[in-house]
């Protein structure tokens, strides 16, 4: 059980930012997690985020000249109380599962929905030691939240 993530490279100068997220709001796109990076070696920004219609996000990027990549990524249930976040790091690090990346997303409830990449080869893996570990796992419902 996955979601899927989209990542752009865009300058870093000021107003750019706004531009994606305007042209994914008048497209009706909801951004539901991002993690932005300025420090990219070759000097523009790192945009990843989960939508809540990827293939329509995909397809407004696309048209403006936006190359976008995709990938497969967990969203996973965490506490939200202090030392919460370890519900989902220990059963990971139990795995040996090497976590690339990690960032909040926005959800319902008292709890924390975070997005974690992985390498590809390693989300099985991954996805197992969670659900062993009872952490519930978000899939196509997330876009609906």
């Amino acid at each position: 059980m996955t979601v899927t993530q989209l990542t752009i490279s865009i300058p870093n100068k000021p107003g750019d930012l706004a531009k994606i997220s305007e042209l994914l709001g008048d497209a009706g796109v909801n951004i539901l997690a991002i993690l932005v990076s300025t420090t990219t070696p070759d000097g523009d920004g790192l945009v990843r985020f989960v939508a809540d219609n990827p293939e329509r996000a995909t397809n407004v990027l696309d048209t403006q000249g936006h190359e976008v990549a995709s990938n497969e990524v967990i969203a996973a249930d965490t506490p939200h109380n202090a030392g919460g976040l370890l519900a989902v790091l220990k059963p990971l690090k139990r795995a040996g599962v090497n976590i690339d990346y990690l960032y909040p997303c926005t959800s319902e409830g008292k709890n924390t929905i975070v997005i974690i990449g992985v390498q590809d080869d390693a989300i099985a893996v991954a996805l197992n030691a969670l659900r062993e570990n009872w952490i519930a796992l978000y899939g196509d419902e997330l876009y609906h939240m």
